[in-house]
């Protein structure tokens, strides 16, 4: 329990290739070995790698780093990066710009039941707009910093709302499972990595296809004699649309897909003021978070399967960073996202900087135990 996440010095954490796609938003890092294609922005970086803090140690395989607590930072060590550093920061999160007085909520620091470390390359987000993550990560890396020359890293964002081709019509969305999204699909190749991370998105009302078009089901759309399969069908088929054309290593992040809004729903006076984390016995899984989490954890480990027995040359891994961010009710901007006369709360997005921060952290970690 001694063992802290590192801070990540960006010089280091540049040097790990990344690819991020999501299910909103996708992102990608790149850190080809041999490529030198560009990406979405171009920036350089001096080659000198300056003084810091490398990633965390290495301790003894088999540790799980993402069960653990959140202890209170006794350095009281500064943020990666600030609204004034960042220009990357989209409105909504940006809570140090919207004046949020409690900053005890960056003092925290991710504290592993258990660590382990080796060395990784590169990696992929996918993800909804909740996620943020790759936002954080090129924050963390330099202010509009997207590629790094002197380790040949690219970071490329692109935009999929559930990896798979989707289009609205009314209140429905269409999701068409076999086909995936050309928001991003060009984007990856070659890449080494991809992290997708999913939730919000996939509970909205949708109508499944799949062959060609054909409706095979919906979730909650209630259209009569088109049957309900609920969330775990869209997540299981967008995985196996990943795994068919993407031969890197997939790491799939658990999310959950609900907000924290407490006193009320977001529309009738619910608002979420916690001003520091809950301890690691004060918050439980229930209702929709908990099926959601099931579902994402057991139709990974079902994809995993499927993937390994066609021979499949992409590998499914799962990042559950699910239990350390149920204990943050204190990191969503709430009124801090905008202008006080707009007179509404957030409990749905994050704060950057703010704890999403150890997913970035956890990340780099989670790379380093991977084999070549």
């Amino acid at each position: 329990m001694r063992g802290l996440l590192g801070r990540v010095n960006p010089a280091t954490a540049v040097s790990l290739p990344a690819l991020l796609v999501g299910g909103a938003v996708v992102f990608v890092f790149f850190l080809l070995a041999d490529r030198q294609e560009g990406a979405s922005f171009l920036a350089t970086r001096p080659a000198s790698r300056p003084p810091g803090t490398s990633v965390a140690g290495r301790v003894p395989k088999g540790c799980d780093i993402f069960r653990g607590e959140w202890v209170p930072d006794a350095a009281a060590r500064p943020p990666y990066y600030t609204n004034r550093s960042c220009p990357l920061i989209q409105e909504h999160q940006n809570c140090l710009k919207y004046g949020r007085p409690d900053l005890g909520f960056l003092r925290w620091r991710w504290r592993p039941a258990f660590l382990d470390v080796v060395r990784g390359r590169s990696l992929a987000f996918v993800e909804d707009s909740a996620r943020q993550e790759p936002h954080a990560v090129a924050c963390v890396s330099s202010p509009r910093t997207l590629r790094y020359e002197s380790y040949n890293f690219t970071v490329s964002i692109f935009w999929s709302p559930f990896l798979v081709k989707a289009n609205k019509s009314g209140e429905l969305w269409h999701l068409y499972l076999d086909e995936p999204d050309d928001a991003w699909l060009p984007g990856v190749a070659g890449s080494a990595y991809a992290v997708l991370s999913a939730a919000n998105w996939f509970t909205r009302r949708s109508v499944f296809h799949e062959a060609g078009g054909r409706v095979v089901g919906c979730h909650y759309c209630l259209v009569p004699a088109v049957p309900d399969l609920t969330l775990r069908y869209s997540q299981r088929t967008a995985l196996r649309a990943l795994v068919r054309v993407f031969d890197g290593t997939a790491v799939v992040r658990t999310l959950l897909p609900t907000s924290r809004f407490e006193g009320g729903e977001w529309d009738k006076g619910g608002d979420c003021r916690r001003t520091r984390p809950y301890a690691a016995d004060e918050a439980r899984m229930a209702g929709l978070d908990l099926d959601f989490h099931a579902a994402q954890v057991e139709e990974f480990a079902r994809a995993k399967a499927e993937a390994e027995a066609a021979g499949a040359r992409a590998r499914l891994l799962l990042m559950d960073t699910t239990p350390a961010m149920l204990l943050r009710p204190d990191g969503h901007p709430s009124r801090y996202g905008h202008w006080a006369h707009e007179n509404y709360n957030d409990c749905v997005h994050w704060c950057l900087p703010g704890p999403i921060d150890v997913w970035n952290e956890m990340l780099f970690q989670f790379q380093m135990l991977l084999p070549d």
